[in-house]
């Protein structure tokens, strides 16, 4: 049963288990050559799982965020890389559908090419000038209106999936008019050349690599989106990134668990899961997991249970739970380490690359210094009224 055939949360999370079971058999080969891994995408598009987050009226599931990020999480217990990169599509495609900011028609086509054609897509927002558009950074790629069409230049970096995407979503300043775009383009555009740059030593599986678009033409609808840099809103779909680490720190808890479980060195009598100091480190990873389990269920239902303005004030709660759920993450990983030895640092030993992976997080949005100084500023005004 695939995963479009089923309405029950439950079962739909049951039939995800069983289809990413090989993909921990993949991740370390992955890891190795810093591949994209199709095979895993694949496999989720088989199943219907990009589907997921398409609205109902268009002929999708439209799961509740509560939902995908327990579905996030458990594609990422078995490779983070993937789970980061379909995490983008699923997220934007939610978000579109919840917020309605592009034209329906536009919209409603590209829902229809996800659902009959396993369409993906993510945002090509930074740039090496600008960094993070979250700091709000003007893009320096560039659109020029040619009579009929938009004609798009610039360079974006951090491309996540872009080997494997069918469209891009571009932000780009507009000439001469001081304003910036969100641009619709398909892979298929003449002018777009993916540029294989991704050598980070963290979720190397991800193929962010950069994306180069020279003088790429563009229909004029294809302005989706006109947006302000740094303008801050509250984004309940951006949860799938702390649920992604959250799903790696589970691997490196059960893994370490295991290992100490069943290793027994001659110098004690049973396993060192028996030793306090060792269940010391396996309690507070189990601390760690539950506490970042319930933030991040709690605020997703939460998310769900709300309207548009109701959730607009969620913007420091939504920040809390990426800081915490990461944050704790690179601790329960720490712990796994210590648990298991300087086995935990050889190069097949999974522990070492969800070492690495975990601290991409930090550098995912929304960063923790602006995090904590949004929660400052929020508890102030509180206080002060």
């Amino acid at each position: 049963m695939i995963l479009t055939e089923t309405k029950n949360n439950q079962d739909r999370l049951k039939i995800l288990e069983d289809i990413v079971k090989p993909f921990h058999g993949r991740a370390w080969e992955y890891d190795q050559k810093a591949s994209f891994p199709v095979e895993n995408i694949e496999d989720l598009k088989r199943n219907g799982y990009h589907t997921l987050t398409v609205p109902k009226k268009y002929g999708g599931s439209e799961i509740s965020l509560l939902e995908l990020v327990q579905l996030q999480e458990t594609i990422a217990k078995s490779d983070g890389s993937t789970a980061l990169s379909i995490g983008w599509h699923m997220g934007i495609v939610k978000h579109l559908g919840e917020k309605q900011t592009w034209k329906e028609e536009i919209y409603k086509r590209f829902c229809e090419d996800v659902l009959h054609n396993g369409a993906l897509l993510n945002n090509a927002a930074s740039e090496r000038a600008t960094g993070s558009p979250t700091r709000g950074g003007k893009p320096e790629t560039t659109a020029v209106r040619n009579q009929d069409c938009w004609v798009i230049t610039g360079t974006k970096i951090f491309t996540t999936m872009a080997p494997f995407l069918d469209y891009f979503v571009v932000s780009a300043q507009i000439h001469n008019s001081g304003e910036i775009g969100n641009f619709l383009i398909h892979k298929s555009c003449k002018g777009i050349r993916i540029e294989e740059t991704w050598d980070s030593v963290a979720m190397r599986g991800t193929g962010s690599h950069d994306l180069v678009l020279s003088e790429v033409e563009v229909p004029l609808e294809n302005l989706v989106e006109n947006i302000t840099p740094g303008k801050k809103q509250a984004a309940g779909w951006l949860l799938h990134i702390p649920a992604c680490y959250l799903g790696i720190a589970r691997a490196a808890q059960e893994y370490a668990v295991r290992f100490a479980s069943s290793y027994t060195p001659n110098s004690i009598e049973g396993s060192i899961a028996d030793l306090p100091f060792v269940k010391q480190k396996i309690g507070e990873m189990e601390l760690y997991i539950k506490q970042s389990q319930h933030f991040l269920y709690s605020v997703a239902r939460s998310w769900d249970e709300k309207e548009d303005f109701e959730r607009q004030k969620m913007l420091g709660e939504l920040g809390a739970v990426k800081h915490s759920v990461v944050n704790h993450a690179m601790q329960v990983v720490d712990l796994a380490m210590r648990v298991t030895g300087a086995r935990s640092l050889s190069e097949k030993n999974p522990l070492q690359r969800y070492y690495r992976d975990v601290r991409a997080g930090l550098h995912n949005p929304p960063m923790d210094d602006a995090t904590i100084m949004l929660l400052a500023s929020e508890i102030i005004n509180q206080v002060s009224e």
